[in-house]
């Protein structure tokens, strides 16, 4: 039986499309849904372009790189295997979805997001009598823009010193590119949340022994996180990031030698707090900080490209100097849904 994917002419004009990126392509010319109920369902238009070069990418029996340069068609896959493998390792470990309560994509480098901040009186939860006036909610764009940064890594290596290479290895080295972006992205997650983006709301800063946070100064407690917690109210401290010294002082308080928070940690490696929030330990936050935050109201985050590879350098196996990018930026939803703490 002869497959619609065989005859498909692949070239480089496929990844210029504005707005469209080469999967995207491909799936417009052979859709994934044709082949419901055949050997081949449950693989994406990509996959299928894979079999039908015989290119195999991971396992024992991976193919090598050359394998990809066997012919003019197979050799304009190669990109786009390398941004997959590149976003695979930006999402392994990766925090973000953990932390943003939506993802919207944008074309362009400059997004103006929108805000409803309510004053006191319109958060006050008042009957509303017949023929009364209904409170208001108002939603307006921000005054300032958020900017969106590009953050990536430059491949460079010759194709002699890695066309022999098996492709599983090579992903390996292509992951790590990955989980370096994913962490550039985080770093400015966080530099967002502690000053704001750029429409003066900063999250406010509470510390150990100031009076609204019992203790004293350079030591955690219970009673301190307890406090914190407290400073939500409307909303609900349902996450919380800390660095690594913090994630360590919280695992010596008396309240994680409860059974049940053991056994989820030994069982699942999932921490959790006694005060119910998600525990993330985060590398981009300095020592002795820990964030709160809402995850449902407080971070946008804004994708203005995926995984972007210098397509025509891989395809012509120019590898000197590939540049692998992502742009992306973040916004500030409820300035009250996030609060930062110091010890």
């Amino acid at each position: 039986m002869a497959y619609h994917y065989e005859n498909i002419r692949l070239e480089k004009g496929m990844y210029g499309r504005s707005g469209t990126s080469f999967a995207q392509t491909l799936e417009e010319l052979d859709p994934s849904e044709h082949y419901k109920g055949t050997s081949l369902e449950g693989m994406d238009a990509f996959q299928r372009q894979l079999k039908r070069f015989d290119i195999r990418v991971r396992g024992a029996g991976s193919d090598c790189v050359e394998k990809f340069f066997h012919t003019t068609e197979s050799a304009v896959l190669f990109p786009e295997f390398v941004s997959r493998v590149v976003r695979q390792g930006l999402e392994e470990g990766s925090i973000l979805p953990d932390i943003t309560a939506t993802v919207t994509r944008f074309d362009g480098m400059d997004y103006r997001s929108i805000a409803s901040i309510p004053s006191e009186e319109e958060k006050a939860l008042r009957r509303v009598e017949e023929g009364a006036r209904i409170p208001e909610t108002t939603v307006r764009t921000q005054e300032n823009l958020v900017r969106l940064h590009k953050r990536g890594r430059m491949l460079v290596a010759s194709y002699e010193a890695i066309r022999f290479q098996r492709l599983d290895l090579f992903s390996v080295t292509l992951r790590q590119i990955g989980a370096y972006i994913g962490k550039m992205h985080l770093k400015d997650a966080m530099e967002v949340i502690d000053k704001g983006d750029g429409n003066d709301n900063a999250a406010q800063r509470f510390s150990v022994g100031d009076g609204t946070i019992s203790g004293s100064d350079g030591t955690l407690s219970y009673e301190a996180l307890v406090d914190f917690w407290s400073q939500f109210d409307p909303y609900t401290m349902n996450t919380l990031l800390v660095s690594g010294d913090m994630m360590l002082a919280m695992l010596k308080l008396p309240e994680f030698q409860n059974p049940l928070t053991g056994l989820n940690f030994q069982g699942t490696g999932t921490l959790t707090t006694p005060l119910g929030a998600k525990l993330l330990r985060c590398s981009a936050l300095p020592e002795g900080t820990l964030v709160g935050l809402d995850k449902r109201y407080a971070l946008e985050q804004i994708v203005g490209s995926e995984i972007t590879v210098e397509y025509d350098k891989l395809i012509d196996r120019q590898l000197e100097r590939a540049a692998i990018t992502s742009i992306s930026g973040f916004a500030k939803l409820f300035p009250e849904a996030s609060k930062i703490l110091t010890v």
